[in-house]
């Protein structure tokens, strides 16, 4: 009978408590307005076309490899819009003494123009065969190079539509051997893309697709030291339309000298780790060529219209983590 006074008084004291200090009591809300979303400080259009966005690499949605705190700065001496009538000469070059084109195709520097916001090259056939060191020359193509270097930890893109001809479109890197030295002088080579536009009868059967998809490859050659290993690796996508159809980018991010992540359209698509360190700078390359599986065909092989015999180049960018 104590116990239970003793609880009634209790629970009077603690409701006179909790009566005094009904004016701190905040009652729960019956209804909570949402915010309304902050607008982006720079909000994307959704419309943009893949590419024509120059401030940011062309990467899909979540395709971006950048998981750090880094951002894209874009390479301007490796950057080019070929927006200019004239060849920016501070960043590329036409030709080099140290090639001259595999035989039938020799690089001519008149193959080179810029127009409608591309740089192009057009292959046509010599007037008359050139005979240089012994070697007869009777196709045009040409080579385009940068003066400066890429390296190790670049993204490099080019959006590019090929040629409707037996000879090459190509975009590539490969550093200059003399610049090396010790185990050091040796070649090393990163094809993002080789293609060829027409397909023949002597073409052989591991390159009859050669005409569509991305073919992409890393080479190491022309050692100096017996432990520098030399071979090749390389990757391929596959799509179903001829690469003269339309223009793609191809790219590749240079992420370390054991490791080339490769992309298309935006897309990543195959990883790539070469037989030997790639840490050497290397020059960019854009170059149509022969090919000893493409021979001439019986026609002479270039005889579409000057837009079928052109390897477009809309431009070129490479960025780097800064």
């Amino acid at each position: 009978m104590i116990k239970q006074l003793c609880v009634l008084i209790i629970g009077v004291v603690f409701f006179i408590s909790c009566s005094k200090n009904s004016d701190s009591f905040i009652p729960p809300v019956d209804k909570v307005d949402k915010e309304e979303p902050l607008e982006e400080e720079n909000p994307i259009e959704e419309d943009i076309a893949l590419g024509e966005n120059t401030s940011v690499p062309s990467f899909l949605e979540g395709e971006n490899p950048n998981v750090t705190v880094k951002k894209w700065v874009k390479v301007n001496l490796l950057s080019d819009e070929f927006e200019t009538t004239n060849l920016d000469t501070d960043k590329w070059a036409i030709l080099t003494s140290s090639w001259i084109g595999r035989e039938p195709g020799i690089f001519k520097e008149d193959a080179v123009a810029l127009a409608n916001g591309n740089l192009t090259i057009t292959n046509y056939k010599l007037a008359e065969k050139e005979i240089v060191n012994g070697n007869e020359y009777t196709h045009a193509g040409s080579l385009i190079r940068s003066i400066n270097t890429a390296q190790p930890g670049m993204y490099i893109e080019c959006r590019m539509k090929a040629s409707k001809t037996f000879m090459s479109s190509t975009f590539w890197l490969i550093n200059t051997r003399n610049e090396g030295s010790g185990c050091d002088q040796r070649t090393t080579e990163l094809d993002i893309q080789e293609t060829v536009g027409r397909i023949t009868d002597s073409t052989p059967d591991w390159a009859k697709d050669h005409d569509t998809g991305m073919y992409s490859n890393t080479h190491s050659r022309n050692k100096t030291c017996d432990e520098t290993k030399e071979g090749s690796e390389g990757a391929e996508v596959e799509y179903a339309t001829k690469n003269w159809e339309n223009y793609h980018i191809y790219a590749a991010w240079w992420k370390s000298s054991k490791e080339i992540l490769f992309f298309l359209d935006g897309e990543y698509k195959n990883t790539v780790v070469p037989v030997e360190n790639f840490d050497l700078p290397m020059y960019l390359r854009m170059v149509t060529e022969t090919y000893d599986w493409s021979p001439v065909p019986a026609d002479g092989g270039l005889t579409g219209t000057k837009e079928e015999r052109t390897t477009y180049y809309d431009w070129v960018r490479t960025w780097e983590l800064q």
